[in-house]
């Protein structure tokens, strides 16, 4: 999803309370629901993330306090992350108190349906050579994981969480008017179903507390710029630290000093002499696994040519074979020459004026005949 302004998505200024936040959130979402727009499900359902996205930040005060100093950048390592669908969304612990007021069924964490964790972000930098022969890579995530003082529980020692006594362990209250019944959450216990009279000094009574975690991800031969990874079940803990959500890792390859990658095929600027052009040679050019390879050069080479390395490129993703190394000649000329050198091209420049090429002469001819006309 394309980054914007949180406060633009979801009209309003910098300045707004959080009950702005939260009722302008619950009016969108209410507007936008994919359900309520079956004519337009595609448009709706990416305003419904991008509202949701927006919530999640500005709804947070601690994102939004290092959103408001740092903008995007300073959401890392708080857990934030980018919806891929509408059942991300409704999958996320984050929305179950506010679906759950808004009348969304199935919403509650006393009596609703659990749900999955969410989805977590990270950038893995490679060098080229990297990307090609599809490391090992350790990767040290921020997520939310059960507080280690309290086992998840959110209580101080020595304490338990008990039933909440308004909605009996519902998460949920039901008010009746007439022949209609409307669920809210409840406000006693917030929807969780339970009440804990002394928190746990370390998670402040959520039960879960931002970590890092070492994550080994195997990395694809062959994987190119842009592309994002999928690793299942390595994302936040779910309901009652049931199923995990997934880890989305964006790809950034660093350019390379010698190579460019050119879909599989591996570019390479290969300089050789005036006198190798002229001669043909062999000479040793690099590759991307760090060996050097025999190129031949043949006679007459131009600047310019490019020769085929068959086979040297980069594996293809998820495909057979590697593509080639494309190795583009380029004739150096020499700023600085012995008297040796010079001389010995003074005779190089007396030949080449007696025995005129074809391409010189056919050159100078219609030089002659451009001088010539009337």
């Amino acid at each position: 999803m394309a980054k914007h302004d949180y406060y633009e998505v979801l009209g309003l200024s910098k300045d707004a309370s959080a009950d702005d936040i939260r009722r302008t959130f619950k009016k969108l979402a209410l507007r936008y629901h994919p359900d309520r727009n079956p004519e337009s499900r595609k448009e709706a359902e990416e305003r419904f993330k991008e509202i949701a996205e927006a919530y999640e930040v500005l709804g947070d005060p601690e994102k939004r306090r290092r959103y408001d100093q740092f903008g995007q950048e300073g959401l890392q390592g708080t857990g934030f992350h980018h919806f891929a669908s509408v059942e991300d969304i409704f999958g996320s612990g984050i929305f179950a108190n506010i679906f759950a007021e808004m009348g969304f069924p199935g919403f509650g964490r006393g009596g609703g349906r659990r749900r999955r964790g969410y989805d977590v972000e990270h950038e893995i930098t490679l060098t080229l050579r990297e990307a090609c022969q599809g490391p090992k890579k350790i990767l040290e995530v921020t997520r939310r994981e059960p507080c280690m003082t309290c086992g998840g529980s959110g209580a101080r020692q020595g304490s338990a969480p008990r039933r909440c006594p308004t909605c009996r362990g519902l998460g949920q209250v039901e008010r009746r008017t007439g022949f209609f019944a409307v669920r809210t959450v409840c406000p006693s216990c917030r929807g969780g179903g339970q009440v804990i009279d002394k928190p746990c000094p370390d998670c402040s009574g959520a039960g879960r507390i931002p970590r890092r975690v070492p994550i080994e991800v195997h990395i694809p031969a062959g994987i190119e710029d842009g592309v994002r990874l999928r690793i299942t079940g390595q994302g936040e803990l779910g309901d009652d630290d049931l199923e995990r959500g997934d880890l989305y890792c964006y790809v950034a390859v660093q350019p390379d000093e010698f190579f460019k990658r050119q879909g599989d095929d591996l570019l390479c600027r290969v300089p050789i002499t005036y006198s190798q052009a002229v001669l043909g040679a062999e000479i040793d050019v690099p590759t991307i696994n760090g060996r050097a390879t025999k190129l031949r050069v043949p006679p007459g080479t131009q600047s310019g040519e490019v020769l085929v390395l068959p086979g040297l490129g980069a594996p293809r993703l998820n495909g057979r074979g590697r593509g080639d190394e494309l190795a583009v000649v380029a004739i150096e000329v020499p700023r600085k020459v012995t008297e040796r050198q010079k001389e010995l091209l003074r005779q190089l420049a007396e030949l080449e004026e007696r025995n005129v090429t074809p391409e010189r002469g056919s050159f100078f001819a219609k030089l002659r005949d451009f001088f010539t006309e009337e």
